[in-house]
């Protein structure tokens, strides 16, 4: 049964035009993933049941303008694990568009670079209840509402609030999710502490973190 999605309005919503409606819905769900667990994946299908939708794609930052400038893992190596992650389920596809474009993983980029192959998509643009608030602060927040819809996850405890989106005129939906406290950041932390990250994320990504040895904590160099 699908769930469906709140439609919200911020204040002065009327001034931004909404985007465009097609025939095949996409999910836009961007992250750096690094690595991908299994709150990413519980929350994306949630995600997929919720708006129907036809595909979601992860789209894998190089360099987020949000976050610390460091990433933990590599570019080639968190496109591995998220496509490791997803393998078998045909409702989610990753994306190394943001990868292969120099500078920062600005969305409007990405959305812009969206639209120009595939116009007639109805894009979903699937961020979390933090983001909403920051969105103010984003580049080009308007524009990117005109390109894609927003949809907020809807966590338990992390409730989204009707005037949530920095004050801006935006339209968005809320969709519920389950909440599953694990994030990478604990993953990482717990790899460098030589401790067991079974059941935080998929078996595949496991493999590949214990295989290459990543997020393991290195001993300092002397001499």
């Amino acid at each position: 049964m699908l769930r469906c999605p709140r439609t919200r309005r911020g204040p002065g919503w009327a001034e931004v035009a909404e985007p465009p409606v097609g025939d095949r819905i996409v999910g836009i769900f961007g992250g750096t993933f690094d690595p991908p667990h299994i709150g990413h994946l519980v929350a994306a299908q949630d995600v997929v049941e919720a708006l129907g939708l036809d595909e979601l794609r992860l789209v894998v930052a190089a360099r987020p303008p949000h976050k610390e400038p460091v990433v933990a893992g590599s570019a080639d190596a968190r496109l591995r694990m998220v496509r490791a992650a997803i393998e078998g389920d045909g409702r989610l596809t990753a994306s190394r568009i943001e990868l292969d474009r120099p500078g920062a993983s600005y969305t409007v980029d990405t959305l812009r670079a969206i639209r120009s192959t595939a116009p007639d998509l109805d894009l979903r643009l699937v961020v979390g209840a933090d983001q909403l608030a920051a969105f103010d602060s984003w580049k080009e927040p308007e524009e990117v509402a005109r390109l894609a819809r927003l949809t907020v996850m809807d966590r338990e405890g992390q409730r989204v609030s009707s005037r949530s989106a920095g004050g801006l005129d935006v339209t968005y939906d809320t969709v519920a999710v389950t909440r599953i406290d694990v994030s990478s950041t604990l993953v990482r932390r717990r790899v460098a502490e030589g401790r067991s990250v079974r059941y935080l994320v998929p078996h595949a990504v496991r493999h590949i973190i214990e295989e290459e040895g990543l997020y393991a904590q290195r001993a300092p160099r002397t001499g």
